[in-house]
């Protein structure tokens, strides 16, 4: 964003070194040219002054949603936005009671990440409210409807939006990710050599749509990859749980939720017992990082040559994970871009900003096929060097464009003066 801008900076001051030498008409038709500009740019900056934007978190204590809010704070900040932050503190009625104090104040857009993941009630309050007020309400990253009500609460409102994620892609690239692992590396997972792999699941919040198909693709999509190379199913470690997952019962998705139930099992479940976890499927990286400090406990995922490993998955590709992945002590995340997140909230903020429709100009998005006022930031995999060398290339490509985009803004302007 800095470059493109320093770009148009310099494209500006070229045309303008270049008009001083041309004729008196010329002089005073770009005089009257400039004077619309500047009328133009002084008529978005009162525009950008009048937003109020209130920006309502589910909660501040989930590592991606921290990262989310740091990266939309930037970016708001840079785009010379008002806006304020709240903390839902997983409590609807919360979040609810603070969207109707912010409007009473002044509020006059919505940024919403819904403590009440997937319940069309919920999200179609917010909705209400935000109509009837006759205020633009963008949603982000926690579904606000299930696949059977798509469309329901996001078609109900044309100043409505959302950003995220395709709820299913993160589990079947999660589970893809954790079968070809283990295929990988049979043998060296299967600790007590019975020809079968038992794992343990985290599950970050019951009735969450992510939660629900991550849970469920996580090991459906990796049982497809083993059966396919010859190997048996996963098997669940605790036979006495139908279920096949442990829960955050606060919805928080938090490391303390799976520290707790991972010390609980290992105290059962070990090597020594002839029955130890050997594989952790987590809902996100909080959830892992609870279950590696379990195991670091007990002598296990220490990143050292003597230790032991049990391959640890998680989603989100938080800083944390990353470090972890590169100190050997967990296997592999599936990223959920915060920065994308962030950057496309904030690009539709700022078509509200400057009058426009909330879904203007967004042709450029991956949207819904079916809902097109949804947008989808993509997930990626993420195991170490291969996804840090995937991201310097990203970079580069990007500060390759830009730096095309410059040079192009430059050859017009210098075209123009002439």
């Amino acid at each position: 964003m800095k470059k493109r801008f320093l770009a148009l900076t310099m494209a500006s001051l070229m045309a303008f070194s270049m008009v001083g030498c041309s004729g008196g008409n010329k002089e005073a038709a770009d005089t009257t040219a400039a004077n619309g500009e500047t009328q133009a740019a002084g008529e978005e900056t009162a525009k950008k002054s009048d937003l109020n934007v209130g920006v309502f978190y589910y909660t501040y204590s989930d590592t991606y949603i921290t990262s989310v809010r740091t990266a939309l704070d930037a970016a708001l900040t840079e785009a010379g936005v008002k806006f304020q932050d709240f903390d839902g503190n997983s409590n609807q009625t919360t979040q609810n009671e603070q969207i109707d104090t912010a409007i009473a104040q002044g509020v006059n857009l919505l940024v919403v990440n819904i403590v009440t993941s997937g319940s069309v009630d919920a999200s179609q309050a917010i909705v209400d409210k935000a109509k009837a007020a006759d205020i633009p309400v963008i949603f982000f990253n926690r579904a606000v409807e299930t696949d059977e009500d798509e469309g329901k609460v996001l078609g109900s409102y044309e100043k409505c939006a959302f950003v995220g994620t395709d709820a299913p892609e993160a589990g079947h690239m999660q589970g893809q990710l954790i079968g070809e692992y283990l295929v990988e590396n049979y043998d060296t997972v299967d600790l007590n050599g019975d020809g079968k792999i038992s794992y343990a699941m985290f599950m970050g919040q019951l009735g969450n749509v992510e939660a629900i198909y991550r849970t469920q693709f996580g090991v459906e999509d990796a049982n497809k990859v083993l059966e396919e190379a010859g190997k048996p199913a996963l098997e669940y470690f605790d036979p006495s749980n139908t279920d096949c997952y442990q829960v955050d019962q606060d919805g928080n998705w938090s490391a303390t939720a799976a520290n707790n139930y991972m010390v609980t099992n290992l105290a059962q479940y070990n090597e020594a017992n002839g029955n130890m976890i050997e594989l952790v499927i987590c809902n996100n990286d909080g959830m892992a990082e609870g279950a590696i400090s379990a195991l670091n406990d007990k002598g296990y995922n220490l990143g050292t040559a003597d230790s032991k490993t049990i391959p640890v998955f998680g989603v989100d590709a938080t800083d944390a994970a990353k470090q972890y992945i590169a100190d050997g002590k967990m296997t592999g995340t599936i990223k959920q871009d915060a920065e994308g997140m962030a950057d496309g909230i904030a690009y539709l903020v700022n078509n509200v900003a400057e009058g426009k429709e909330v879904m203007a100009d967004t042709d450029d998005f991956n949207k819904s096929e079916t809902v097109t006022n949804k947008i989808y930031i993509p997930y990626a995999t993420y195991t170490g060097e291969e996804g840090a060398a995937a991201e310097e290339t990203e970079a580069a490509e990007e500060a390759a464009e830009e730096s095309t985009e410059a040079a192009e803004e430059i050859t017009a302007a210098e075209t123009e003066a002439e």
